[in-house]
């Protein structure tokens, strides 16, 4: 799709699922849920169809995809799996974990999904409607997150339609996401180490890894932003500051007042939102501690403060 439409809204009870998976053969694009934020789909194997993404998300064409998959056997056919990599995908998928691997030659995917480069991010989601979803298509299906690039990702389907209507053919309504933080990333490497290359949902217990040329999604150093200035480690706000608190500070939105990172990594998107469409020009976040999730919280939070250049 390009320029501007009337988007689809689809109910999974009222055959969606089926609806979807039509317009995503036939080359469309469909936000769908995930068990992290709703995702951009589009079929991974065809070159029109990855291009709408980058058109509909003004993505930058050197940042790459994640392809959703519905087995190991069809990942296996895309990415090249070492011993280590087949005990992480048994261990961890279905879930929020995204690996990066070396692509197959063969593959049967557009060129563009990697971004020119030798290696592929690969994910199998958990999601029940997406899930459902890969199934009804029956092939491996590009979707990043459902916003413009660089801006706040959608847990829901509102958030979605404030980003992306007009410019996607539908998005099938799942209600909100559960985890509400896109997947861990790792790299697997030839010589059977791994890097984090995004931290999320999944604790591999390793650090991240410096930021050096980009292999996978989310690591530009500003991204998830609310397109107002942020300030972190704020324990009191300014009167012209949305507050979004933590535990004891309560905020103008809280993330968790119980102070639960878990329940502070499915609401973080929800308060930026909210942050974005009230009146204050700026935006005040109380500090989140650095352990468990709250170390991929405060990678968003990070990448969020810090301005576009």
């Amino acid at each position: 799709m390009s320029g501007k439409y009337a988007t689809e809204t689809l109910h999974v009870e009222e055959g969606g699922i089926a609806r979807a998976a039509k317009i995503l053969r036939d080359g469309g694009l469909v936000a769908v849920p995930t068990e992290t934020v709703y995702g951009l789909a589009a079929r991974a194997d065809s070159d029109d169809a990855v291009a709408k993404i980058y058109g509909a998300k003004g993505r930058p064409s050197y940042n790459p995809l994640i392809v959703h998959v519905a087995s190991l056997a069809q990942a296996r056919a895309l990415a090249e799996f070492s011993p280590v990599a087949e005990r992480m995908a048994e261990q961890h998928w279905p879930g929020p974990l995204t690996l990066v691997l070396p692509r197959r030659r063969a593959a049967d995917l557009s060129d563009a999904v990697t971004a020119g480069l030798d290696t592929l991010a690969l994910r199998m989601p958990s999601h029940p409607v997406m899930r459902g979803l890969l199934d009804a298509v029956g092939l491996p299906l590009a979707a990043p997150s459902a916003n413009r690039s660089g801006f706040i990702s959608p847990t829901s389907p509102t958030h979605v339609l404030a980003s992306l209507e007009g410019r996607i053919d539908a998005v099938l309504d799942g209600g909100d996401c559960d985890r509400g933080l896109e997947s861990t990333i790792a790299a697997v490497r030839s010589d059977g180490s791994v890097e984090i290359l995004r931290p999320g949902p999944i604790d591999l217990g390793l650090a991240a890894a410096n930021a050096g040329s980009i292999e996978a999604p989310g690591q530009l150093a500003s991204h998830y932003a609310p397109g107002k200035p942020v300030r972190l480690m704020a324990s009191e706000v300014a009167p012209d500051e949305f507050w979004i608190g933590f535990g004891a500070i309560g905020g103008d939105c809280t993330l968790s007042d119980s102070a639960d990172l878990t329940q502070a990594a499915a609401r973080l998107y929800a308060c930026l939102h909210e942050g974005a469409r009230s009146g204050k020009p700026r935006i005040a976040i109380a500090p989140v501690p650095q352990t468990g999730i709250g170390i991929a919280i405060n990678d968003r939070l990070r990448r969020a403060a810090t301005p576009p250049d």
